[in-house]
Formats: C-alpha cells, sequence, structure tokens
C-alpha cells in the first residue's frame, strides 16, 4: 500500500474511534447530571425502558439503520446522539490532522471529548461538573510531565485566568461567572499555558458576548448564559491555533 493509503485508513480508525467515544460521551450528557453511574446501568430506551443490545449501540449506524427511532416502541431517539457521536469524531481527525500524530494529539482528543461533554451539560443545566474539570487537570499533569522543560508556562497558565475568575466570582458573589468555571480554566491554564489560557478566555468571552446577544435578540433569551461552552470554544480554538495566532501577533510589535 501507498503511503496515502496508510494515512487514509489511519484517520478512518481515528474518527471511528472517535465516534466509539462519542458514544459514551453522550451516556455522561444524560446520566452525569441526574447522578447517575456511567457504568452500571445498562442503556435503554427512555421511553418503553427497552434495554438496548450491541448491535442497537453500534454509534452512527444503528441510528441510522433504525431510521432514529427505538426498535421496539418507535419513539424517536434524540438527535443529540449522532450529533455528539459524529462531532467527536470530527474532532479527533481535525486534531491528528493540525497537530500530527504524537502523544500530544492524543491528549487533546480526550481535552475535545471533555470539552464537548461540559458543553452540553453546562448549557442545559449551568454546572459544569466537577469531575470533568478532573479529569482536565489530570490531563494537565500528564502534559506537564511531558514538556517538563516549560514548567513555568503551565503552572503559570494554571493561575492565572482562574484567579481573575476567582477575582470576579467574589466580587460579584457568583452572579458574572461561576465555580465551575473558575476550576476549568485552572485546569486547562495547567494543559495549554498561560498564553493560551488567556487567549481562550478572550476568545471565549468575545465567542459567547455574540452569541448570547444574537440568541437575545433572536429566541428572547435572558442575561443570564452558560460560560462553559464558550470558554470550551475559546480553549479549542487555542490549543489548535493558538500558537501561530500569538505568534503573528507579536510579530506586529
Amino acid at each position: 500500500m501507498t503511503i496515502e493509503l496508510y494515512v487514509v485508513i489511519f484517520y478512518i480508525f481515528i474518527f471511528l474511534f472517535g465516534i466509539v467515544i462519542g458514544s459514551f460521551l453522550n451516556v455522561c450528557i444524560l446520566r452525569i447530571p441526574n447522578g447517575e453511574s456511567i457504568a452500571k446501568e445498562r442503556s435503554h430506551c427512555m421511553k418503553c425502558g427497552y434495554q438496548l443490545k450491541w448491535y442497537d449501540l453500534v454509534p452512527l449506524f444503528s441510528y441510522l439503520f433504525l431510521g432514529g427511532r427505538c426498535r421496539k416502541c418507535k419513539e424517536p431517539i434524540s438527535k443529540q446522539y449522532p450529533i455528539i457521536e459524529a462531532v467527536n469524531g470530527f474532532l479527533y481527525v481535525l486534531i491528528f490532522v493540525v497537530k500530527g500524530w504524537n502523544f500530544d494529539a492524543v491528549i487533546y482528543c480526550l481535552l475535545a471529548s471533555a470539552l464537548l461533554t461540559l458543553s452540553v451539560i453546562d448549557f442545559r443545566t449551568y454546572e459544569i461538573p466537577f469531575g470533568i474539570n478532573v479529569f482536565i487537570f489530570i490531563l494537565g499533569v500528564v502534559h506537564l510531565v511531558l514538556h517538563i522543560s516549560d514548567w513555568k508556562e503551565y503552572l503559570i497558565g494554571f493561575v492565572l485566568v482562574s484567579g481573575i475568575f476567582e477575582i470576579i466570582l467574589r466580587l460579584s458573589k457568583g452572579k458574572a461567572i461561576g465555580g465551575g468555571d473558575v476550576k476549568l480554566m485552572a485546569a486547562a491554564g495547567l494543559l495549554i499555558g498561560w498564553k493560551n489560557a488567556y487567549l481562550a478566555m478572550v476568545a471565549g468571552c468575545v465567542i459567547g458576548s455574540v452569541i448570547h446577544l444574537i440568541r437575545m435578540k433572536v429566541t428572547k433569551e435572558g442575561h443570564v448564559l452558560a460560560m462553559g461552552p464558550y470558554l470550551a470554544a475559546g480553549i479549542f480554538l487555542a490549543v489548535m491555533w493558538g500558537e501561530p495566532f500569538l505568534n503573528w501577533y507579536f510579530s506586529l510589535y
């Protein structure tokens, strides 16, 4: 086989692995806010209770084969399931395309899955699960060990944006920002470093302001917004393209 064919096969494998993880993310999104176990309880139809067989759980393909409906009661299955699976698979491929074939890319894939999960949960509940922040923190520790020569960059990242958010949290008494956002930026800052963390904060705030203003205008949404999804978007953008952007920006001076 040619090198090009190997590359295509590799990316297909990465996408398939991504949608499998995406299926697990759907379980987390559904069960974590309700305090349910993500490992012990078997997947079932939310309408009739039908316990899904293994062939009902093939990511993307089972949904398409079943026509988006429960095998037993024919209740429509939420489109969230194939969307999360497909998005996670796409993100995995994108990360390996941009970052190359290395262990950092694996860490960033896991980060992307965590960010995707917390975004949906926070958008619905206005709460970022503590366990997801702990998971990102662990990724940060692993990444720090792999890049120990740059330890100052990442330790400063741990406290910089989270420190700013902590001050805002205390001054506003929790009205301007939540404790989950503080913990998210601490964990993410440890993983991506202070420059990218600061960039992620700015990008997240800009994206959040623009999108929420549009939502307030179009859907009459209230002033309260969940910052998690927008900070997650900023973190992902910083991870993917923060370094070239910052290099370009500082070259202007």
